[in-house]
């Protein structure tokens, strides 16, 4: 029985604090506050660690929806599920993507055959500065994944498209707390930390999901760059201390007008994997729009980048990793971003940056998001 429905909305932004987008969606009843449980956005910050767009961006969002939720502003973080990812360089557009889940939708898709896109959403605990980017968080991810699954109603894991994991980051100030209480961190560097966090969360999602045989712990993150997740996305950021995982695929509970798919690019450029994405909901190219069929229109393309760390790709050196200017992740969602911007006819996709154990070493996940169009009646 189909019981449960999402939406999808993409809302362009003016900034880290617009809220207008949403606000007039709201106002026009194309969203109900109440059944938003998930927003993803794209700031225009370094996506570094002192990355605060992102934070102001939840900040904004947090406050105009506290009313709508009877809520105060800093507890809407506790019902909704946010995760902003900083850094929109070359053609990246800044924009949020918002899911909303209630009961069924009253829509005109004439019937509803195979399995629907379907949201779960699940926390850890928080971390100890110590434990990030260490067996813990590799432990306590696999078991919020598996709480977002149940959440989404999702059993098969090869239903599972995507995972998107906000993690954190050591500071200086973590880092201290923890050598004052006799601990070492996993890293003296705040940067390097963001690395770690990424990776531990990936190799949890992995562990999850069966992807990968055998035991994972401390050792493999950031050594065995050949164990990875296809499907996870993460992302560190300064503002918690804990993981925010949202896992999206196909359930068959769901009946929302949409469908997710995915593939994995292999490196950069790896044009390949983003049109097999996109024929994996059945959108086809057409050079110069957006990718469509009569019956289905992306809605948004989630993707991971990341500079290749052999220091080549495809037999060819990468300068990436060797630019005191530029950060690499910035170079890799900049290249990325124009390779998906160039295939679907729009800038607005979700590139986020460091794909350690997300994807095999310097590819990364690329799903899609698919909205089954209206059937016109005679």
């Amino acid at each position: 029985m189909r019981t449960k429905s999402v939406n999808v909305v993409r809302i362009s932004t003016k900034g880290p604090g617009d809220v207008s987008g949403l606000l007039s969606l709201i106002e026009q009843g194309e969203i109900d506050p109440k059944s938003i449980v998930a927003i993803l956005g794209k700031t225009e910050g370094n996506g570094g660690v002192n990355d605060y767009t992102r934070e102001y961006a939840v900040s904004a969002l947090s406050a105009t929806l506290a009313p709508y939720v009877d809520l105060p502003p800093h507890r809407v973080e506790q019902r909704i599920a946010f995760v902003m990812s900083g850094g929109t360089e070359g053609v990246l557009s800044p924009h949020i993507t918002v899911f909303t889940r209630d009961g069924p939708a009253d829509h005109r898709v004439e019937e509803i055959s195979g399995k629907r896109l379907s949201i779960g959403m699940a926390h850890t605990r928080d971390f100890l500065p110590e434990e990030i980017g260490r067996g813990a968080q590799i432990r306590e991810t696999a078991k919020a994944v598996a709480a977002a699954m149940a959440d989404a109603a999702i059993v098969d894991p090869r239903d599972v498209h995507f995972v998107q994991i906000k993690c954190p980051l050591l500071t200086s100030d973590r880092i201290e707390a923890a050598a004052a209480r006799g601990n070492e961190t996993v890293t003296g560097s705040a940067y390097g930390s963001m690395a770690y966090s990424r990776g531990a969360s990936a190799l949890g999602v992995a562990m999850a999901l069966g992807e990968i045989e055998g035991r994972i712990d401390d050792e493999h993150v950031l050594r065995r760059l050949d164990l990875f997740s296809s499907v996870a996305s993460t992302s560190a950021g300064i503002e918690l201390m804990h993981n925010v995982v949202i896992v999206l695929g196909n359930s068959d509970s769901s009946a929302a007008p949409f469908e997710i798919g995915h593939a994995v690019m292999h490196d950069a450029i790896d044009s390949a994997a983003v049109i097999d994405a996109l024929k994996s909901v059945r959108l086809h190219i057409e050079y110069g729009s957006k990718p469509s069929t009569a019956a289905r229109q992306l809605v948004n393309i989630f993707a991971k980048a990341e500079a290749s760390p052999s220091g080549s790709i495809r037999g060819f050196r990468h300068i990436m990793l060797e630019d005191t200017d530029i950060s690499s992740t910035r170079h890799a969602r900049a290249a990325v971003g124009g390779l998906i911007g160039g295939l679907s006819g729009t800038g607005a996709v979700y590139v986020s940056g460091g794909a350690e154990h997300q994807g095999p070493p310097g590819g990364g996940p690329v799903a899609v998001i698919a909205r089954l169009l209206p059937i016109a009646s005679d």
